[in-house]
């Protein structure tokens, strides 16, 4: 069922796929949990080397996708361009119209390792260089990075992209998630059902927020305004962006992990400019609206990534393209669950008054 695909647990602070819990899960490489929400455990050591070969043997998309890319408007967002590419190489696939559990793990397969390459493909063209082949020898997320770059990362900033992968591989019955089950429900095909979930993630209220966070952080400047930044925001009843959830009423557990990772990053570059402004941002919103309201405002999954991605060189148009090639492999279990089901998710339109 798909509530088995992940568990969490908002007053506690627990985030568990397949019930393995998630900071056990960022200690695996990004393509054996990604093998564990699919496929429902985790690979052994042939399972996980044949399931890595598959992907790493799909990563180059088409002449012809690079061709739409180039046609691409690039003052737009990443996501119109992504979801615009996954829906053009969908004719390609000689599976499309192969719903069996066979040809939809083919599809599945092809649709984790392109991706990652049609956003690498989009930014370097956007930016006016020729894209980078996908290199089979790199992990997930190296591969990314590199294709990104044109150079190979550090350790610490492979590491760091393959637990960024995880970390938003899935979080149950999401806004994009549901999407996609009710495109899957309707027995349409994988590229359908991913397509809606990438529709889904790029509101600002869902994936998008992440580029806000990063936008908030150069709007601030400095650690010293950022008590000042945060007080006039609460005066104006604003919200303050990568904070609260409509889940957790504690600590994301994902947040944890993303502050000890930007902190990593921060000093490994010997630069704790970015890592000191979302510090003292934290510091005063937990302050004014934790400890003397008693509101659960704590970070949330957007807060500390967008710093990240600061550390990493990625700019605000692609963070939430890259949060989608994480969490693709989410979608699809989901997928896969609901196409077992074989039963259209219709609710009743007095249900629209609980939302």
């Amino acid at each position: 069922m798909s509530k088995n695909i992940s568990f969490i647990d908002g007053l506690e602070g627990i985030l568990k796929y397949r019930e393995i819990d998630i900071n056990q899960l960022v200690e695996l490489p990004y393509d054996a949990v990604s093998y564990l929400l699919i496929m429902g455990e985790l690979p052994g050591d042939q399972e996980l080397a044949d399931y890595s070969a598959r992907l790493r043997g799909e990563r180059e998309i088409n002449r012809e996708a690079i061709d739409v890319i180039r046609m691409c408007n690039f003052n737009i967002d990443s996501m119109e361009a992504l979801r615009t590419i996954v829906s053009f190489i969908s004719q390609f696939d000689p599976d499309i119209n192969d719903n069996s559990p066979e040809g939809n793990m083919r599809k599945a397969i092809r649709l984790i390792a392109k991706i990652p390459t049609i956003v690498a493909a989009y930014h370097r063209i956007a930016n006016g260089k020729e894209p980078v082949p996908p290199d089979p020898s790199l992990s997930h997320g190296a591969n990314f990075l590199y294709m990104i770059r044109g150079s190979k990362p550090s350790d610490l900033e492979a590491e760091v992209m393959e637990k960024d992968f995880i970390l938003s591989a899935e979080h149950e019955l999401n806004a994009s998630t549901f999407s996609s089950r009710v495109t899957a429900s309707t027995l349409s095909d994988l590229y359908s059902a991913v397509v809606s979930g990438l529709c889904t993630l790029k509101g600002p209220l869902h994936g998008g927020a992440r580029a806000e966070v990063m936008a908030m952080i150069d709007e601030i400047s400095s650690p010293e305004d950022a008590e000042k930044y945060v007080l006039e925001k609460l005066a104006k009843k604003e919200k303050i962006m990568g904070f609260g959830h409509r889940v957790y009423k504690t600590y994301d557990p994902r947040g944890v992990v993303f502050k000890q990772l930007s902190r990593q990053l921060a000093e490994a570059k010997g630069n704790m400019y970015w890592y000191e402004i979302a510090e003292a941002t934290e510091r005063t919103v937990i302050r004014e609206l934790v400890e003397k309201k008693g509101k659960p405002i704590y970070p949330n999954v957007d807060f500390y990534s967008g710093v990240i991605y600061k550390y990493l060189d990625i700019p605000p148009k692609l963070a939430t393209s890259i949060f989608a090639i994480g969490r693709v492999s989410g979608w699809i279990a989901h997928c896969f669950d609901q196409y077992e089901k074989k039963k259209i998710i219709r609710p009743r339109a007095f249900m629209l008054d609980e939302c």
